[in-house]
């Protein structure tokens, strides 16, 4: 049985919080309005990065937010270096799962960045130290969007920083958020036809969830924001997968569409529930099969390493059961699902054991399907992935070990849209 959650991290994400503007709809760890706290933040990072106590070799490495590139030049340097000597970017041939044609290159080094926050000279930076992919978070092309996304960038800038990326040799990757309230079909039609105009060699699309306790949220609640209806939602989302499956991109996760060799690797170690490293405010890390999360607040992130203090603020160690109970989780988002070989394999436990009862009527519903070894989504299990799930989570948990406070709760999947 190879554990994968056991094995040394060959992923690493690396949390920077700091935005020039906290938009409505947005529920991660960040923080405005603090550029005074930048240098001290980087000098506490560089503190949690040596509890590692020597360099870490890795394979992907990302850089998200908050928004990275919103650091001024000289700090964006001081940090790209921190994390060349501390996450130095290798390939292992040899590793489990490694193909010689995953990727265009053998390494991968992701960066968030806003069009607003990206200049030629920032970009030749970025480039010198190693970043291969840019995800950029344009979200949508229209200015009403953009308005109520309280988004502080133009189309114009966005077309012209992907442009910039193109040039100067990254692998760009577009965020594209739907069901913004106001629009149509015919919106997020032309949002994804100026998407693929840009010719990007990755799209994520998501559409817009009202997080609790968010501006958004608020005003929704007072009746100030009326969502898009959920069939119009789901019309948008049948459209993104028909056109760019369409225009030659995989349809390889939920959210996630990529040119072939060129999906995010960073983000199938998660969708693989393999092990990996996370340092900032509100970084998590699965190492050794533990899974352990940072404090989210920027201020007090800072304060706690500066007085020698662990920044950890919970920690749970997996039982066999639960790893194999959030593998089936976060797999099932892959397209191309679960390979219950494989599956048995890395977890010692055979899908059918897990869920067996569950899945069989999830077959019969005609929301999951058999393809040979694998078991994944039907195109009609997509739009209800969420439930499908949680079915397959609390019909696992209700017969293993987990303990009671952890049934039904979800595994967090990094890296969503800015």
């Amino acid at each position: 049985m190879r554990e994968a959650a056991w094995e040394e991290p060959r992923a690493a994400y690396v949390h920077i919080p700091f935005c020039a503007h906290h938009c409505g709809y947005c529920d991660f760890a960040v923080i405005a309005g603090a550029d005074h706290l930048m240098r001290d933040y980087l000098q506490a990072l560089a503190c949690e990065l040596r509890q590692l106590e020597y360099p870490r070799p890795v394979q992907t490495l990302f850089l998200g937010g908050g928004t990275p590139t919103y650091l001024p030049l000289p700090l964006l340097e001081e940090l790209l270096s921190l994390l060349k000597h501390w996450l130095p970017l290798a390939f292992d041939p040899e590793a489990p799962g490694a193909t010689a044609d995953a990727s265009p290159a053998a390494i991968e080094f992701s960066v968030e960045a806003t069009p607003e926050s990206l200049d030629p000279d920032k970009l030749a930076l970025l480039r010198a130290y190693g970043v291969t992919r840019l995800s950029v978070g344009v979200q949508s092309f229209r200015s009403e969007s953009l308005q109520a996304l309280e988004r502080r960038h133009t189309s114009t800038q966005a077309e012209e920083v992907v442009a910039w990326a193109r040039d100067a040799g990254f692998v760009v990757s577009l965020d594209l958020i739907f069901a913004i309230p106001g629009t149509t079909l015919a919106d997020w039609a032309a949002d994804v036809e100026c998407a693929l105009a840009l010719r990007p060699e990755h799209l994520s699309t998501y559409s817009l969830t009202y997080e609790k306790g968010t501006p958004l949220w608020k005003r929704w609640q007072r009746g100030q924001v009326q969502a898009v209806p959920e069939e119009v939602e789901c019309e948008m989302y049948a459209f993104a997968i028909d056109r760019l499956t369409s225009a030659g991109f995989e349809h390889y996760e939920i959210s996630n569409f990529a040119r072939p060799g060129y999906r995010c690797r960073h983000n199938e170690t998660y969708w693989a529930n393999e092990a990996y490293y996370g340092f900032g405010a509100g970084a998590v890390r699965y190492v050794r099969g533990c899974r352990e999360g940072n404090v989210r607040d920027t201020r007090q992130y800072i304060q706690r390493l500066m007085r020698g203090q662990s920044v950890t603020v919970y920690r749970e160690k997996l039982s066999p059961w639960e790893r194999a109970c959030e593998t089936l989780a976060v797999q099932l988002r892959r397209r191309r699902g679960i390979d219950r070989r494989a599956f048995h394999e890395q977890t010692g436990v055979a899908v059918d054991e897990l869920a067996g009862g569950a899945i069989r009527q999830l077959q019969e519903e005609g929301l999951l399907e058999e393809e040979g070894a694998a078991l994944r989504l039907t195109r009609r299990g997509l739009f209800v992935a969420d439930a499908v799930i949680a079915q397959l989570w609390a019909a696992a948990s209700s017969c293993g070990s987990i303990e009671p406070s952890r049934r039904y709760n979800l595994p967090v999947v990094e890296n969503v849209p800015q």
